[in-house]
């Protein structure tokens, strides 16, 4: 899959603000500074496409991405950053899941986690709430230049372990850094769509 055009069609936070549920949609969640921004850059070949910043927690929207005018990136709001007051951390809470429970065409759900920690409790919380509802997802573990090679297999079966994941379940690394893991996440999102097809 090469993503040839990309372009923000909606900022929203509220479902009256969507754009229309007409393509298949891949929503990318995860804490605040996992790398999320950096990595939609990167899949979009567009390096401000998705705003980078220092600051964690910038983004308190859901921004609506069209890809090749077949599909759509979301990018849903970090969660777990200290800063931010708990009550605005529980709007982006049911903002998030106001989301996920309402969309026909949302594929694929691609939760990240940095691959140097244990999956937090609220990346737990999320993954067993995407579970529930028999949502289709993904963990792509963040920053894996941030660690030794010898040392991806060891953190990745931390993931697996954390998220009550099999052994043999598919965890993609990926570093913006060094551009690696973006081929295999492509594909996913290509399987998970149908963009192949088309």
């Amino acid at each position: 899959m090469i993503i040839k055009k990309a372009e923000l069609v909606a900022v929203a936070v509220r479902a009256d603000g969507y754009p229309p549920d007409d393509l298949p949609e891949v929503a990318f969640a995860g804490r605040s500074n996992v790398g999320k921004s950096s990595l939609l850059n990167l899949l979009t070949g567009r390096r401000q496409l998705a705003k980078v910043s220092g600051s964690p927690g910038k983004t308190r929207t859901i921004n609506f991405y069209r890809i090749n005018d077949a599909l759509r990136i979301v990018d849903l709001p970090g969660y777990g950053y200290a800063k931010i007051s708990k009550s605005v951390a529980e709007g982006f809470g049911d903002m998030v899941e106001a989301y996920l429970k309402g969309r026909k065409g949302l594929a694929l759900v691609v939760l990240l986690a940095d691959i140097r920690h244990r999956p937090s409790a609220q990346d737990v919380q999320l993954f067993e709430w995407l579970r529930h509802y028999e949502l289709n997802a993904l963990v792509v573990a963040t920053k894996a230049d941030k660690i030794s090679r010898s040392a991806v297999a060891a953190q990745l079966g931390l993931i697996r372990e954390t998220l009550g994941l099999s052994q043999a379940a598919r965890v993609i690394p990926v570093s913006t850094l060094k551009r690696t893991g973006v081929e295999e996440l492509l594909e996913e999102i290509a399987s998970a769509t149908g963009f192949a097809a088309r």
